[in-house]
C-alpha cells in the first residue's frame, strides 16, 4: 500500500512510499498482540515487595511462658505472627513478573500492530525529521502542521536522534522512539504512528 511522503512542515512531497505487504498488510493476529503487550506490561513490575516472616525476625527463641496454668494460649516464642512486632503470615515476597515469549510471535505481534494502524489510517511517513537544536517548541509545531496537536502520537526516527528526543520529551501526548525501539506495546497505546521515511526500510527488513 502507497502512503504519501509529508515533509517537516506537514505538507505533501508529491512523493509516495510502498510499505512492504509483509508488515504493514497482514491478517492481524489479535492473541499475538494480548501476549506481547501482556509481557511489555509484566516486565515493567519490579516485583520487590517483601515483609518479614517468622524465621527472619530478630527476637529470642525462649519459650515466653510455660504451657500449663497460665489460663490463656500457649505460646512458644515472641516471633509468633499473632504477637505485636511478630513475623508476617503469608506477606508478599520478591518475585520477578516477567514471562517469556517466543521471537516469532513477537515478531507477528509487532506486524499485526502494524497493520491494523495501518488499516486505520493512523499512520503517517514523513521525509526528514530534524533540529538544528532541541526546542519544545518546534517540536510542537511540527507535530501541528500534521495535525496530530490532540492526538497521542509515537514518532518512529531513523536511529538515535538527540535533538528531536529532547524536543518532544515535554509533551505528554508525544513520544519519540528509534526504528529498534518500537514495540508492540507502544504501537497499539499511541493514536497515530509518524515514521521517518528512512526509518521505513529499517522495519522491513527487521520484521520480515
Amino acid at each position: 500500500m502507497k502512503v504519501p511522503v509529508l515533509n517537516i512542515k506537514g505538507k505533501t512531497t508529491g512523493r509516495e512510499v510502498e510499505l512492504s505487504k509483509k508488515v504493514f498488510g497482514i491478517d492481524p493476529n489479535d492473541h499475538a498482540v494480548y501476549l506481547d503487550v501482556k509481557q511489555f506490561l509484566a516486565n515493567q513490575r519490579q516485583g520487590n515487595a517483601k515483609t518479614k516472616e517468622r524465621s527472619e525476625i530478630k527476637g529470642s527463641t525462649r519459650k515466653i511462658k510455660k504451657q500449663k496454668g497460665t489460663g490463656t494460649a500457649r505460646a512458644g516464642s515472641i516471633k509468633n505472627p499473632l504477637f505485636r512486632g511478630g513475623g508476617t503470615i503469608f506477606g508478599p515476597r520478591t518475585r520477578d513478573y516477567g514471562i517469556k515469549l517466543n521471537k516469532n510471535v513477537k515478531r507477528l505481534a509487532r506486524k499485526s500492530a502494524l497493520s491494523l494502524k495501518l488499516k486505520a489510517k493512523s499512520i503517517s511517513v514523513v521525509e526528514t525529521i530534524d533540529f538544528k537544536k532541541p526546542k519544545t517548541k518546534s517540536f510542537a509545531e511540527f507535530i501541528s502542521a500534521i495535525g496530530l496537536n490532540t492526538k497521542k502520537t509515537l514518532i518512529v526516527v531513523d536511529g538515535l536522534n538527540k535533538n528531536v528526543y529532547l524536543s518532544a520529551r515535554n509533551l505528554k501526548k508525544s513520544e519519540v522512539v528509534s526504528d529498534s525501539e518500537i514495540s508492540t506495546y507502544k504501537i497499539m497505546n499511541a493514536q497515530h504512528l509518524v515514521i521517518e521515511e528512512k526509518a521505513i526500510e529499517k522495519i522491513e527488513s527487521n520484521l520480515e
